[in-house]
């Protein structure tokens, strides 16, 4: 495969990486803490599921993208440019999705007692903490991909 594919698959892949871990990054750190000062158990309770829901439609996009961009890089690239490090960041991406199916109980406890009306702002709040644990995480899983990433980019020449 030409050269200029696998080097496209490879920025593309470094690029989504770099996208996850600031979205990740950015809602444990500035969207849910303020999620967490609304006045109304109710009200919180709607704008995190709809965040929520969100959240893991984009997250689950840019790992998709990323995982897949630089496990093509390493399948078209010839014998001596197969790097181990296209592996290993695929493998952080997909760790770093495995914080969802982590989080599949308590969100859907909380979408049940939502739909029954019977929502208590504290388990709002411990709904909210967990999610914000849970992207510090993958934040944290995803950014030392990033970084491995960006390093093997580095090291290749491109």
């Amino acid at each position: 495969m030409s050269r200029t594919t696998i080097v496209i698959s490879k920025f593309i892949g470094t690029i989504s990486l770099g996208l996850l871990t600031g979205v990740s990054y950015t809602l444990s750190t500035q969207t849910l803490p303020s999620l967490l000062a609304l006045p109304s158990a109710v009200t919180a309770h709607n704008t995190f599921f709809k965040l929520q829901t969100l959240a893991k439609n984009h997250l689950r996009a840019l790992s998709a993208i990323s995982t897949t961009a630089l496990v093509l890089a390493y399948g078209l690239s010839s014998r001596r440019g197969r790097h181990p490090y296209l592996l290993w960041t695929s493998l952080t991406v997909a760790l770093s999705g495995g914080v969802d199916f982590a989080l599949r109980h308590d969100e859907d406890e909380l979408r049940q007692k939502g739909e029954e009306g019977s929502i208590n702002g504290e388990m709002v709040r411990q709904s909210m903490e967990r999610f914000q644990l849970a992207q510090m995480v993958r934040a944290g899983i995803s950014g030392a991909g990033f970084l491995m990433s960006i390093v093997g980019i580095w090291g290749d020449g491109f």
